[in-house]
Parts: structure tokens; C-alpha cells; sequence
């Protein structure tokens, strides 16, 4: 099962915050892979290299250059769990794939008042986000997950 990443991001002392697009954060300890895989121990002779990640090509994982990159699936098996602001939210597009929806079914939704403006959803600019809560409430659970 893929999880895809959507956002990462070099925080001090070897560690990577990691967004999904489930709408679920984690810290991803790079000391771990450190110290078990040889071509990871560049970062404790460079450390400044690690500022360089970033995500891959349709979220499949995270890349610093053409030798070095984690997968989706490592860093959210062995990624801890924060709590943000911005949990469990998702952009339309994203939503729409893990119900296995149309964009158009989502945005007709609104316009009717299945969801509620401003607490089930929300427009910035011209991305719209939505709740996993209300999506399951509307919807129920997730038809599949990201692949």
C-alpha cells in the first residue's frame, strides 16, 4: 500500500517532517537508516546535503539525489505520528481518488450544502480542502487507499 507524500522537509538533529496526503504528519528519524545502510552515512560527513530532499516524482517517496531516497512506505511505517493544525485534511483531488469519486461529484456536494462551508470545507485561492470527517460522514469510509 502506498502512502503518498505530498510535503517533506530537513528539521535539525537527522529529522524529516513528512506530510501524506491521507492528511496525517510524521517525524521520520533519518538516523535510523544511518546506521544501518552505507550510502546514508554521506549525511553525517555532509549534514548540509539533508537540506536537499525532497519529494519524488507522483509522491512515491522522498529524494535527495539519483543514490539516495526513502520510499512512501518506509517513512510511514517507521515515521512517529504529530499532531498538527492541519491533520486530516485534504485537498479535493486527493479525496477524490481515495473514495474513488469524481472532482465534479465533490464540488456538486458543496454547492448543495452537503458540506458545511468554512467547517467541512474550505477554498484557498482555487484549491479547495475538505475533512476527513466530513468526507465520512458523507461518503463512509475510504474506498481505497492512494496508490
Amino acid at each position: 500500500m502506498f502512502h503518498k507524500v505530498k510535503f517533506v522537509a530537513y528539521n535539525p538533529d537527522y529529522k524529516l517532517t513528512v506530510q501524506f496526503s491521507e492528511g496525517v504528519t510524521k517525524i521520520y528519524d533519518l538516523k535510523q537508516v544511518i546506521n544501518k545502510i552505507e550510502a546514508f552515512k554521506i549525511f553525517e560527513e555532509r549534514p548540509y546535503l539533508m537540506e536537499d530532499v525532497k519529494v519524488d516524482t507522483g509522491g512515491y517517496g522522498i529524494i535527495w539525489n539519483d543514490e539516495l531516497d526513502l520510499s512512501c512506505d518506509e517513512l510511514w511505517k517507521n515515521g512517529k505520528i504529530v499532531k498538527t493544525a492541519f491533520d486530516n485534511l485534504l485537498a479535493l483531488s486527493d479525496a477524490t481518488v481515495i473514495w474513488g469519486l469524481n472532482e465534479s461529484t465533490l464540488r456538486k456536494a458543496i454547492s448543495y450544502g452537503k458540506f458545511i462551508n468554512g467547517v467541512d470545507v474550505c477554498k484557498y485561492g482555487k484549491q479547495w480542502v475538505i475533512t476527513m470527517e466530513a468526507m465520512k460522514r458523507v461518503y463512509g469510509e475510504p474506498k481505497k487507499h492512494i496508490n
